[in-house]
């Protein structure tokens, strides 16, 4: 058995959490610093080689995953901008960090990263075609064709929250309306119902009719988006994550019913709806997986 492994680095605004992983997905290893403040990509990138430093001290790791706030270019180099994260655009983040390290490093877009670790070593293991769908604070998302991420050519593609539903609708940061986001993110729940999304589940779990009701109208603006997005990937899976996704139960059965209704069988064969395993964990997962794909690929 190889005793090679990787590191997966998930970059956040307040917290940089590492993994060290072997090929089999074992974590051996794992460590949490604090984001330095300010976030300058110098700092960071000091930061993460440090941290680096104490998971691997005798270097044998082979290479670095690193998943970070906002898009990478397609060629996993370039952090193109971090969110919530000053000063940073078009950071050469992985030839920065490769040149203080001396190894392999490729980035992607912490959402990217987390659909990657639950295709890898969470609820989408069985699959080879999925989508992931994180239902937070924004609304992002992952595509898996092939085993492999789904970047397009520029490296942004899958910007699943901001496909458009209601043409009409509320205005979004990226300049849409009524993108998928205003209707499904924490803010847009309370926007729409006056509360917070663990207020409602609790309601709804104690049989509050009104609670049940807005959750099903969630479920069903979740199950019309996702429509669109089957129509187009025809994944195996779709697995939702997020925190929103803790109260899945009272809206799936909804998007189930939306998507039976929306979509042509012959596009949905098999199709499954499964809310993610890895929690938390799935960005440091995801981003080493990268690493191992990398390795794998001999780049």
């Amino acid at each position: 058995m190889s005793d090679r492994s990787v590191i997966g680095v998930d970059l956040g605004g307040t917290a940089i959490k590492l993994g060290r992983f072997d090929e089999q997905g074992n974590c051996l290893q794992s460590l949490t610093v604090p984001t330095p403040q300010p976030a300058s990509p110098e700092a960071v990138v000091a930061d993460i080689a440090n941290a680096i430093a104490q998971l691997d001290p005798d270097q044998i790791c082979v290479a670095i995953g690193v998943g970070t706030p906002g898009p990478a270019d397609a060629a996993g180099r370039v952090a193109r901008v971090a969110i919530n994260l000053a000063g940073w655009r078009d950071v050469p983040l992985a030839d920065w960090l490769e040149a203080k390290i001396d190894r392999p490093v490729v980035i992607a877009n912490d959402a990217n990263c987390a659909g990657l670790g639950e295709y890898w070593l969470g609820a989408g293991a069985a699959f080879q075609h999925l989508i992931l769908l994180t239902l937070g604070t924004g609304v992002g998302g992952a595509v898996i064709l092939d085993g492999r991420l789904f970047v397009g050519h520029h490296g942004t593609a899958a910007e699943l929250g901001l496909i458009t539903l209601d043409p009409n609708g509320a205005e979004c940061n990226s300049g849409n309306r009524g993108s998928l986001e205003q209707h499904l993110s924490i803010p847009a729940i309370r926007r729409r119902s006056g509360l917070e999304p663990d207020e409602l589940g609790r309601r709804a779990e104690a049989g509050d009719p009104e609670a049940i009701a807005f959750w099903q109208a969630y479920g069903r603006d979740l199950g019309a988006g996702l429509a669109s997005l089957i129509y187009v990937l025809t994944p195996e899976a779709v697995i939702l994550g997020g925190g929103v996704s803790a109260s899945a139960q009272f809206f799936l059965p909804a998007v189930q019913d939306e998507i039976d209704r929306r979509v042509l069988p012959s596009s949905r064969p098999g199709l499954q709806i499964l809310p993610a395993r890895l929690g938390n964990q799935a960005g440091i997962v995801g981003a080493a997986k990268l690493a191992w794909q990398k390795v794998q690929a001999g780049v």
